[in-house]
C-alpha cells in the first residue's frame, strides 16, 4: 500500500463512518416520528399479496410507467442505484490498491457487462430526469409546474449526486484499464475501455477516483440525514415500506381509492353508540392523531408532484395542492416530534398530558409548533388552511397518479370529521344539506313520500319490492333519480330499457333513503352512519335469505353504486352492485336491447370519478355509446384514469365554489373542443355540473349533457320522447 492509498484508506473511512453514525441517527428519529401515529393493525394483513404488491410497483414500476418517458428513466436510476452500490462497495477496495475489487463476483465478465450496461443506461436515465426536472420549473415562463412547491435544491442536489457517482464509477474503470488492472474485455465494457483510452496511465487515479466516488455518496448520506423531511431522497427506502403497507394491496390502482377508510379509535373501528368524545378520537384534530401509516406516507411523499398536476382544485387556481398538503403535515409532524417524544401532547379534552419536567428540556421551536391548530388560516398560525381542506372534491387523481401509494383522500377526510363532528366547522352552505340528511333522508329536503313520482307515465308498472314475490335487480334509484328532474330522465330512461329487455327488477320506493355519500364525504360519519345503518337493515330484509351472489343491485348514481358496493359491508350490508351502465352493456352485448338509430353529431364521455378512478369501470359506457352511436367515440384529452373531476364530489355539490375558476366550466370548455355536440355522462352529480357549465358558457343550443342510458334509448326507441330541458337545482 503506497502512501496515496493510505490517505484514501483513512479519509474514506472517516467519512463513511461519520456518514454511517448520522444515517442511524436519522433512521431512529424517522422510526420514532412514525410510531407516534395511532394503531392501525389492520395493515399487517395479507402478508404475501402485500409482498408481491410491492415487488410488482417497484420492480415492475407499474405506477410509474403511467408516464412512460419519466418511468422508464426512473427506472434505469433506480436499478442504477441498488445494483451500482455494489459498486460504490467495490471502491472500499479500491481505494486500499489499484487492482482491488469485490471478493467472488468482482472478477466475473457477466458482473462486469451488467455492472457497465446498467451504469451507461442509469446515466441516460439521470439526465433524462434532470432535463425534465429543469423544463418544468416552477420559475419557468407560463402553465403551472408540478414542482411548484417542492424543495427544488433537494431534487438538484440528489440528481448531481447520482449523475457524479455513475461518472466517476466509469473513471475508475478508465483508470484500470490504463494501468491494466481491469479484466473485463472491450465487448463487456465498452465504455469503460474507450474512457480508459483518454486517461493517462496514473496508478493513484483509481484510489483517488475511488475515493472521490466515496466522499460524494457519503456526503449524500450525510445531507440526507440531517434532512430527515428529504422526501426526495429518503422515499429511495420508505417506497418499500409504505407500499407494502397500502391499505388495499389487491387494488388493481391506488388502495386509497373506492370506499373510505372507516373511523377509528386506537386502531378500532368507532361505534357511535358507545362513543365518547372525551375519550374516543373523532377524526384528526393532531397531527400524532394520523395512523403511524399517515405519518409513513408523509414522510415517503418523492415531492414529484404528480398528485398536484392532476388536482382539479390545483388547476383551478385553488390554493389544495395534494403534494403541498402532504408536505405541511410532513414538515409540521417533524418539526412538533421533540415536544410529542418527550411526553408531550393534548388528551381528547385539550388538556396537556405533559409535565412541566417532561417538557423543560423541549426546543422553543418544537413548543411552538405543537400550539399550532392544525386546521387554521395564517392568522391563526394553522398548519393547513381551511380553505385546503375544503377545496377537495374527493376524486381520488392524487392517490391514482402517486407513484409511492399516498392515500391524501383519507387523510383529508379524518381532519374533515373532526371539524364536523367536534368544531362544527364547516362551509355554511353544507349545513342545509346536512340537516335535509338527518330530517328528510335526502340532501334536497325533498318530501319522501315523492320518491316515486318519477314512475309516473311510464307506460308500464314498476314494481315495488314486497309487491312482487322475486326480482333479479333491486333498482336503486338514489335521492337525485328521484328527485333531481335531470337525474329523473336518467331513471326513467333505465328502467323503460329494463322492461324493454326483460330483466325483473324492483325498487324500494319510499323505503329509500339517501346512501350517506355526501355525509360521509364531507366529514359527518355520524350522518352517513345513521342512514347506512336504516338502508342495510331495510336491504338486508328485501334479499332475506339469497346469498351474496344474488343480491344484486343496480344503481345509476355512483356515489351510491360506490357506499353500496364498497362502504356497506363495514356495517354488515353484502351486496353485489353493479352501475347501470354495466348492467346496459351486458343486455346490448347479449343482444337484448339492440341499437338501431345512430346519434348524430358525434358524442364524446366524461368519465365519473366514482365510477372510472374510483372504481374503474371505464369500458361499459363506453361499450354502450359505441353501440349506439354505430361509430367512434370522440375522447377528451383528460380520459379514463386521468379523467377530470366535474367538481361535485366530497360534498361539493352543496358548496358554493368561490376561488378561482369553476372546475366544471374548465372540464365543459374541454368537452366542447372536441366538436361533439352530445356530452355523455353516467352520474346525476356530472349531469348537473356540465350542464350548468354548458350553460353558463352560453353553449346550451348546441351541446347537450345527457347519461349514456339515455343516449342508448334514443337508440333502441327512436320514437321514445327526449322530453324538454328542465330547471334543476343549482349545484354549488
Amino acid at each position: 500500500m503506497g502512501s496515496v492509498q493510505i490517505v484514501t484508506t483513512i479519509l474514506a473511512a472517516a467519512i463513511t463512518a461519520v456518514a454511517v453514525w448520522l444515517a442511524v441517527r436519522a433512521v431512529m428519529k424517522m422510526t420514532a416520528v412514525i410510531r407516534l401515529g395511532q394503531p392501525a393493525p389492520e395493515r399487517f394483513a395479507d402478508k404475501g399479496a402485500r409482498t408481491t404488491k410491492m415487488l410488482v410497483e417497484t420492480v415492475g414500476h407499474t405506477r410509474m410507467l403511467k408516464w412512460s418517458v419519466v418511468g422508464a428513466a426512473h427506472w434505469f436510476v433506480m436499478v442504477g442505484f441498488i445494483v451500482l452500490s455494489l459498486l460504490v462497495l467495490e471502491a472500499y477496495f479500491e481505494v486500499v490498491t489499484p487492482g482491488g475489487g469485490l471478493p467472488i463476483i468482482g472478477h466475473w465478465t457477466v458482473f462486469g457487462l451488467a455492472t457497465e450496461w446498467i451504469g451507461i443506461l442509469g446515466l441516460v436515465g439521470i439526465v433524462v430526469l434532470m432535463a425534465i426536472r429543469l423544463r418544468n420549473r416552477p420559475t419557468r415562463p407560463g402553465g403551472l409546474s408540478r414542482f411548484t412547491g417542492s424543495t427544488m435544491w433537494q431534487g438538484y442536489f440528489v440528481e448531481w449526486v447520482v449523475l457524479l457517482v455513475l461518472i466517476f464509477g466509469f473513471v475508475i474503470r478508465g483508470f484500470k484499464v490504463a494501468t491494466d488492472h481491469f479484466e473485463y474485455p472491450v465487448w463487456a465494457t465498452p465504455l469503460s475501455h474507450a474512457v480508459g483510452a483518454a486517461l493517462p496511465a496514473w496508478t493513484a487515479g483509481v484510489s483517488v477516483a475511488a475515493l472521490i466516488k466515496i466522499m460524494i455518496s457519503m456526503t449524500w448520506l450525510i445531507v440526507i440525514s440531517l434532512n430527515v423531511t428529504m422526501g426526495v431522497a429518503w422515499h429511495r427506502f420508505l417506497a418499500f415500506p409504505n407500499i407494502f403497507f397500502k391499505r388495499d394491496p389487491e387494488k388493481p390502482a391506488g388502495s386509497g381509492l373506492g370506499p373510505l377508510r372507516p373511523m377509528t379509535s386506537e386502531g378500532k373501528p368507532l361505534d357511535f353508540e358507545e362513543a365518547d368524545p372525551e375519550k374516543d378520537q373523532f377524526g384528526v384534530a393532531q397531527v400524532e392523531q394520523f395512523t403511524w401509516k399517515g405519518l409513513l406516507d408523509f414522510s415517503t411523499c418523492t415531492e414529484c408532484g404528480r398528485c398536484q398536476s392532476q388536482c382539479p382544485a390545483w388547476n383551478t387556481g385553488k390554493p389544495l395542492s395534494p403534494k403541498l398538503l402532504v408536505l405541511s403535515l410532513r414538515d409540521h409532524a417533524y418539526a412538533k416530534a421533540p415536544y410529542l417524544l418527550a411526553g408531550g401532547g393534548k388528551d381528547l379534552t385539550g388538556e396537556e398530558k405533559g409535565t412541566e419536567e417532561q417538557l423543560a428540556g423541549v426546543d422553543v421551536l418544537a413548543m411552538a409548533e405543537a400550539d399550532r391548530p392544525l386546521i387554521g388560516t395564517a392568522e391563526e398560525g394553522g398548519v393547513i388552511d381551511p380553505d385546503v381542506l375544503w377545496s377537495c372534491t374527493t376524486c381520488g387523481a392524487c392517490v391514482e397518479q402517486c407513484p409511492v401509494d399516498i392515500e391524501h383522500v383519507d387523510h383529508i377526510v379524518d381532519m374533515r370529521r373532526y371539524q364536523v363532528l367536534i368544531e362544527s366547522s364547516f362551509p355554511s352552505e353544507a349545513g342545509v344539506m346536512l340537516r335535509n340528511l338527518e330530517n328528510k333522508g335526502n340532501p334536497w329536503g325533498a318530501p319522501q313520500n315523492t320518491r316515486e313520482d318519477w314512475t309516473k307515465g311510464l307506460g308500464f308498472e314498476v314494481p315495488r319490492v314486497g309487491e312482487v314475490e322475486d326480482f333479479e335487480y333491486l333498482f336503486w334509484v338514489g335521492c337525485a333519480g328521484a328527485f333531481e328532474d335531470r337525474a329523473k330522465k336518467t331513471t326513467r330512461a333505465v328502467a323503460t330499457l329494463l322492461n324493454e329487455a326483460g330483466v325483473s327488477f324492483a325498487i324500494l320506493g319510499e323505503g329509500e333513503t339517501c346512501s350517506g355519500d355526501p355525509a360521509r364525504r364531507i366529514g359527518n360519519e355520524f350522518v352517513f352512519q345513521m342512514l347506512a345503518q336504516q338502508n342495510v337493515e331495510t336491504l338486508n330484509e328485501a334479499f332475506e335469505g339469497r346469498e351474496k351472489a344474488k343480491r344484486k343491485i343496480v344503481a345509476t348514481c355512483p356515489h351510491c353504486f360506490n357506499t353500496l358496493g364498497n362502504e356497506y359491508g363495514q356495517l354488515g350490508g353484502e351486496f353485489e352492485v353493479v352501475h347501470h351502465t354495466q348492467l346496459l352493456a351486458h343486455l346490448v352485448s347479449a343482444g337484448k336491447l339492440t341499437p338501431v338509430q345512430p346519434v348524430d353529431g358525434g358524442v364524446t364521455y366524461h368519465d365519473p370519478c366514482y365510477l372510472g378512478r374510483h372504481n374503474r369501470i371505464f369500458a361499459a359506457p363506453r361499450e354502450v355509446l359505441g353501440d349506439s352511436m354505430q361509430g367512434e367515440l370522440t375522447e377528451m384529452p383528460r380520459n379514463s384514469e386521468r379523467s377530470f373531476c366535474c367538481g361535485a364530489g366530497g360534498a361539493r355539490m352543496w358548496m358554493e365554489e368561490k376561488i378561482g375558476k369553476r372546475i366544471n366550466v374548465d372540464r365543459v370548455e374541454e368537452a366542447i373542443s372536441t366538436g361533439a355536440k352530445t356530452i355523455a355522462v353516467g352520474c346525476p352529480f356530472c349531469s348537473t355540473m356540465l350542464n350548468d357549465g354548458v350553460n353558463g358558457k352560453g353553449a346550451g343550443e348546441d351541446v347537450e349533457v345527457v347519461d349514456v342510458a339515455s343516449v342508448l334509448l334514443r337508440s333502441v326507441k327512436p320514437e321514445a320522447p327526449a322530453g324538454e330541458p328542465e330547471t334543476a337545482p343549482a349545484a354549488g
